[in-house]
This record gives structure tokens, C-alpha cells and sequence, in this order.
């Protein structure tokens, strides 16, 4: 039996796909589709204040239980830092220019925010839950943590960038690894190390990682049709996750704003940028971009940068403009347009079929 295989029965799976999660253009609406369809739907638990996790998640959950089909909860795992006055200060004088064109009072906007990494109460949601697979970003969380999800019996999968970390991730109890290449959209999964020469393409990074650890590998960044699938199973993996081919899917929330660029020539130039959040994410390029970065020493660390960003976005998007909108999309920009996410899975899931 292949890895796919094993990789797919364990779940019951019709296709070794999962879809992305994608925080900020998704609910449960798009998950359950991908899994009702024959892949494993996940949700980007990480965007959701803990009364909204319970809602969403227990959404997914009740759709999916009845017919016994498979579906993910993801969570970020990165360490909370605290905030930082000086650096802080340092960000807001960089975007103090935008701050005076739209007239806000960034005095008067709270430091901090942003997304939390996965907790004891994001545990508790997962032990009411019992999710078929919990994933992770930024690593994995603090032993004990990482300890409840295992005993519930739930598959464990997290993001490697460099074979580093794939091997540290099968050292600490991972039962499958996604090796996210650079053309990924979204924010890069890389924990181990913050230099970004030493991240690569999928199809670099996957063998490299397949060779190195003796668990399911699953590729992801830049696949977006029959074809990339293909590829990747070709390179050995067990599997593909793919995120960008959905966004524009009537089950994605993805804005007005963001599908217009996902439709437009501007979605074949994207960038790294650690502007909108303090990490780097891949996205279509856009006005704060060009103007500071794309990547700058300026912001804080991952999630505060988002406090001083968010008035921003708000003004400009009132005004029917994506100039400091998170515009994430991977390389490959999705085919899918407005087509049903069921049926991006049966055109992705061709590439398995032969």
C-alpha cells in the first residue's frame, strides 16, 4: 500500500486532497463542501474569538458526523510575544503618512491583537469536538498541549518549509507533514528559522522532505489544477493540500475587493510581505507593498503588526480600495471561477485518478 493510500483509507478519504485552511475568506460553508465532495475540508480555527470557534467548528462538525465524513481544525502555534513600545512606536512613525491621508488618531489604537495561538481553551474545543485531524502553522504547540490532541486519537499534521523542520516535527509526534514550498499563499510556515533564503519551491523541498522522514508527506504552494497534482504524486507525496484554487469559490468569503484582484492581471504579481501581520505572507502586491516593503524591519512581531494596520484597511476599503488589504494568494492564481468548491475538488482530484 502506498503512502496515498494509507494516507486516504486512514481518513476515508476518496482523494488524498486537503483543502487549505485559510484564514480571514473562510467558514465552515467551504470546508463542509470540500468534504462532502471527497477531500478533507479544514477550518482556520486561529481567526475565531473562542465563543465563534465553538459555533463554527461545532457547525462543521454536526454536517459532516452524519455521514461519517472527515474534516480538519487548524491552529496557529506560534508564541505570543509581548508588545514592544519602542518597535511599536517605530511601526506607527512608518505608517503615520497613511494614518494623517485618512485622518485617524493612531493614539487612540490599541497595540496587541491579532490572532492567538493554540491555548488550553482551544484544547477544551478539541476534546469536545473530537476532530478526525488537527493541523497546525508555526510548529507544533508546548508538549502538553500537543499531548491532549494525541490522546483523543486525532491525526496530527503541521507545515515544514526546510526538511529542518520536517525532521523536527516527525521527532515530536506528527503523523503527517505538509512540505510548504514558497509558492504558497498566505503566511509561510517556517519556525525553526527566519531566513528566507533558506525556504524553497515545492517541488525542491518535497522529495527532499519525503526522503527525510518516514511519515505521509503532503505538498502544498503553487498547485493548482490536475496537473500540479499529478506532479507532486509523481515526486512521491502522499497527498496535496491546496488553498488559492478555492478562493474564489461562492463557499469562500473571500471580499469583493480581493476577488476583483484574484480576476485581474495584478494576481500574476505577488509577494512576500510581512506588512500586514509582522510574518512574511505571500500576496498580490498592492499600495502598502509597493510604498514600504514589500518586507521591512518596521513592524512588530507576529500578530501585532495587525493593530495599527486595521483602521487602514477599514478606511480604504470604505472607499472601494485594497491598498493595505491582506490580498493573500499563492503563485499559481486560482482557474476556479465562482465554480462550486465540490467541483474544484473533482477537477483537482482527477490528477490522482490517472
Amino acid at each position: 500500500m502506498t503512502a496515498a493510500d494509507m494516507f486516504r483509507s486512514r481518513l476515508g478519504l476518496r482523494w488524498p486532497l486537503v483543502q487549505a485552511p485559510m484564514a480571514g475568506v473562510q467558514g465552515a460553508a467551504l470546508a463542509i463542501a470540500a468534504s462532502r465532495a471527497g477531500a478533507l475540508g479544514s477550518l482556520p480555527s486561529a481567526q475565531f474569538a473562542l465563543p465563534a470557534l465553538r459555533e463554527e467548528a461545532g457547525a462543521l462538525a454536526a454536517a459532516l458526523r452524519a455521514d461519517r465524513l472527515p474534516w480538519a481544525l487548524n491552529f496557529f502555534a506560534h508564541r505570543a510575544p509581548a508588545v514592544d513600545a519602542a518597535r511599536e512606536a517605530r511601526w506607527r512613525a512608518a505608517l503615520a503618512p497613511f494614518h494623517a491621508e485618512a485622518g485617524i488618531d493612531v493614539a487612540a489604537v490599541p497595540a496587541g491583537a491579532g490572532r492567538m495561538p493554540f491555548d488550553a481553551a482551544a484544547a477544551e474545543v478539541v476534546e469536545a469536538l473530537r476532530p478526525p485531524v488537527v493541523s497546525f502553522h508555526f510548529g507544533l504547540p508546548e508538549p502538553a498541549l500537543l499531548g491532549r490532541v494525541k490522546a483523543l486519537g486525532c491525526l496530527v499534521m503541521s507545515s515544514a518549509t526546510t526538511v529542518d523542520e520536517a525532521r523536527w516535527l516527525a521527532a515530536r509526534g506528527c503523523d503527517a507533514i505538509i512540505a510548504q514550498g514558497l509558492e504558497a499563499g498566505g503566511h509561510r510556515g517556517h519556525f525553526l528559522d527566519d531566513d528566507l533564503t533558506r525556504q524553497a519551491g515545492t517541488f525542491a523541498l518535497l522529495p527532499q522532505v519525503v526522503r527525510a522522514v518516514a511519515l505521509p508527506v503532503l505538498a502544498a504552494g503553487g498547485i493548482a489544477d490536475a496537473a500540479g497534482v499529478r506532479a507532486a504524486m509523481a515526486l512521491g507525496a502522499a497527498g496535496v493540500q491546496v488553498g488559492s484554487a478555492f478562493l474564489l469559490c461562492p463557499q469562500a468569503t473571500t471580499t469583493e475587493l480581493h476577488r476583483t484582484a484574484l480576476r485581474s492581471p495584478r494576481a500574476a504579481h505577488t509577494a512576500l510581505t510581512n506588512l500586514i501581520t509582522g510574518r512574511p505572507a505571500r500576496g498580490i502586491v498592492n499600495r502598502l507593498m509597493r510604498e514600504l516593503g514589500p518586507m521591512s524591519d518596521a513592524p512588530p512581531a507576529f500578530p501585532l503588526a495587525t493593530a495599527a494596520i486595521a483602521p487602514l484597511r477599514a478606511w480604504a476599503e470604505a472607499r472601494g480600495a485594497d491598498d493595505f488589504s491582506p490580498l493573500w494568494c499563492g503563485q499559481h492564481p486560482p482557474r476556479f471561477d465562482g465554480v462550486p468548491a465540490g467541483e474544484v475538488v473533482q477537477a483537482l482530484g482527477a490528477g490522482f485518478d490517472g
